[in-house]
């Protein structure tokens, strides 16, 4: 299995993705079975879509970006403006990429997604060792379980939320020739090499902590019977003061998310983290994720530092859950939180130098996304804010 990657600033689209895939394709030594894509918003991906249609032989999945993107040869924005690819050619493997649209049913997008991505892959009826995903924001956690309809509960799936430059709605997700800015664009993965997959937050649990008393969808409206955004700002001591009546705050809460204990392994708890977005006029909380009454939460903490260091440990652990060795890998596959990348974005050079650390410069492309998903080893495929997924591919 060989895999490459390139990118280009150029803002016209026709040469940014004509400059990569001549790039992906010479590294490669020949057309990829599979490439995916990080675009930002100035993009069309409609437009890209032709593009796909009239040059692309093979499969492809794409999905806006927030900003720019990286790989191992550093952090990419021009005034915010990237595009960037990951190929891989594996012709012991087998690939399929789909998009539906979301038509207000998204279980039942994501179920129809995966058919047709096994379809597409020649595959029908088995089950794949990786499902990469990424979905418009707003209904993933629905997503998510209308792909375990058809596939079960056992594969994993990773990705991120499609993204824009400013949360106004301009993201986009692509597969193949088809493009949307609502619905769900699925690549399911038989590889022919052994895969290694983690799911990290890089936050550490505060002593504050408690229950969700009055909820619907992704918005508390109580902790412990009293108004979300009071009990937020006093366990963050007025971090969200100037808003508490109304308003975005949505950079306030970056080093301090909500979380929920998603799995325990041994001694170690691992969370799944929820961002505030904004607190609405009667004082509740607006998160990208969904809540119930009932549960459990804790107040999470973090710091430039912990953000900056996280990816390099992840990359660690992701070699470390099968045993991998960096030198004997071809590449990776990363999904960074927008949020934590706007909190550290004149440090991401340091990030792209830890990963690199720990994969021996290996191939990897990240986007910048509005929600990740990923897979907790006892905890199951899962929906989270602020965090990082991470996907190694051996070599042979």
């Amino acid at each position: 299995m060989k895999i490459a990657t390139a990118f280009s600033s150029n803002s016209d689209l026709k040469t940014a993705f004509e400059e990569t895939s001549s790039k992906l394709q010479k590294a490669l030594g020949a057309q990829p079975n599979l490439t995916l894509i990080y675009f930002t918003e100035n993009y069309s991906a409609n437009d890209l879509a032709d593009l796909l249609d009239k040059q692309q032989k093979n499969q492809v999945h794409g999905c806006s970006t927030c900003l720019g993107l990286m790989d191992a040869s550093g952090f990419h924005t021009d005034n915010g403006i990237a595009f960037g690819v990951w190929g891989t050619y594996a012709p012991d493997g087998a690939y399929g990429s789909s998009l539906i649209a979301m038509d207000e049913q998204p279980r039942k997008a994501g179920s129809n997604a995966i058919k047709q991505a096994l379809l597409n892959a020649k595959r029908a009826g088995e089950v794949p060792d990786l499902i990469w995903l990424s979905a418009t924001p707003g209904n993933e956690e629905s997503v998510i379980q209308g792909i375990q309809d058809v596939v079960g509960a056992n594969v994993p799936v990773a990705g991120g939320s499609a993204a824009d430059n400013s949360v106004a709605g301009h993201w986009s997700i692509i597969a193949n020739n088809d493009a949307t800015t609502d619905g769900v664009a699925v690549t399911v993965m038989f590889p022919s090499v052994k895969i290694s997959y983690t799911f990290q937050s890089g936050y550490s649990p505060t002593i504050h902590s408690g229950t969700v008393t009055k909820a619907n969808g992704r918005i508390i409206y109580e902790i412990d019977g009293n108004p979300a955004a009071t009990i937020y700002n006093e366990w963050t001591d007025g971090a969200i003061s100037n808003a508490i009546n109304g308003g975005n705050v949505l950079a306030q809460t970056a080093f301090h998310p909500l979380s929920r204990k998603a799995a325990s392994i041994g001694k170690t708890d691992y969370y799944k983290l929820s961002h505030p977005n904004s607190v609405t006029a009667d004082s509740a909380l607006s998160l990208f994720t969904e809540f119930s009454s009932g549960d459990e939460i804790v107040l999470m903490s973090g710091s430039k530092n912990s953000l900056i260091s996280r990816a390099g440990r992840v990359a660690t652990s992701a070699l470390n859950v099968e045993e991998l060795d960096a030198s004997n890998i071809s590449g990776a596959l990363v999904v960074f939180c927008a949020g934590c990348m706007l909190a550290i974005q004149g440090d991401m050079g340091e990030v792209v130098d830890s990963i690199n650390a720990v994969l021996n410069t290996k191939p990897f492309l990240a986007g910048f996304t509005f929600g990740e998903q990923g897979c907790f080893v006892e905890g199951g495929n899962i929906h989270g804010n602020l965090m990082i997924s991470m996907v190694i591919f051996n070599a042979d």
